[in-house]
């Protein structure tokens, strides 16, 4: 079992791939998407859950999405026919850090999905290259709340802390003009639906040569989620606006 097929059964139940609830989603679009008529790009889109919200939230929106996973790029172009927005969906099977596009585009997502271009700040700049005048980036990344334990560290990176990160952001010509920091009941409620729906499905198919892997993998996680970086992890996201345009 490949990391993008245990990635897929983890979101089975949780199927925004960061820790965030509908509410805030919802309101994150709410901030983010400039007009009714945009069209937005997301970077590392893997099942395009926030593609699929927008669009149906959206009726003369057009949307594209870029991920590695063709799983992940098979199950949102089911939901979008399912949505009846698949003619208003582009799907791109590709490296997001190295994909192009022939325009810009009016808003530009990167939510949990910034390890594709090795961090936030490279993540912005892809996103600058690929944002047409007046557009908009909604950006979701971790950041430490408090100091971190070595394991922690090398379990995720290496993160700043809420101030360092926002003063980085801005450091390189962006204003946030909208934003997100996940609750704890937001943080936990994701952990668990990740680890939950692998160990499930383990639990389910008590044949497929793949099940001691899934619920090694869920107990492996929920293990470096408790002891490790429960206590230390925060998650932001940040509708963005270049400061100079």
């Amino acid at each position: 079992m490949d990391r993008q097929q245990i990635s897929r059964l983890a979101h089975a139940h949780h199927p925004i791939a960061a820790p965030l609830d509908d509410d805030s989603v919802r309101r994150l679009l709410a901030q983010a998407v400039p007009g009714d008529g945009a069209r937005v790009l997301d970077l590392g889109c893997g099942g395009a859950e926030w593609l699929l919200r927008a669009l149906t939230g959206h009726p003369r929106l057009t949307a594209e999405g870029v991920d590695v996973s063709a799983s992940a790029l098979d199950h949102a172009r089911g939901a979008a026919a399912r949505l009846g927005v698949a003619d208003r969906l582009t799907l791109h099977h590709e490296d997001a850090a190295r994909f192009a596009a022939p325009h810009g585009f009016d808003l530009v997502l990167c939510v949990g999905s910034t390890h594709a271009f090795g961090g936030l700040p490279a993540t912005l700049a892809a996103a600058r290259e690929h944002l047409a005048p007046g557009g908009r980036v909604l950006v979701g990344d971790g950041f430490w709340e408090r100091e971190p334990s070595p394991e922690a560290v090398e379990s995720l990176g290496d993160l700043d802390d809420l101030p360092t990160t926002l003063d980085r952001v801005v450091a390189d010509g962006w204003t946030p003009v909208g934003g997100h920091i996940s609750t704890r009941r937001e943080l936990d409620d994701y952990e668990w639906a990740w680890t939950g729906a692998l160990a499930a499905w383990a639990l389910d198919h008590p044949a497929d040569p793949d099940r001691a892997q899934a619920l090694e993998t869920a107990i492996a996680h929920r293990d470096g989620w408790r002891r490790g970086y429960r206590d230390c992890l925060g998650f932001l996201c940040l509708v963005l606006r270049p400061t100079d345009t």
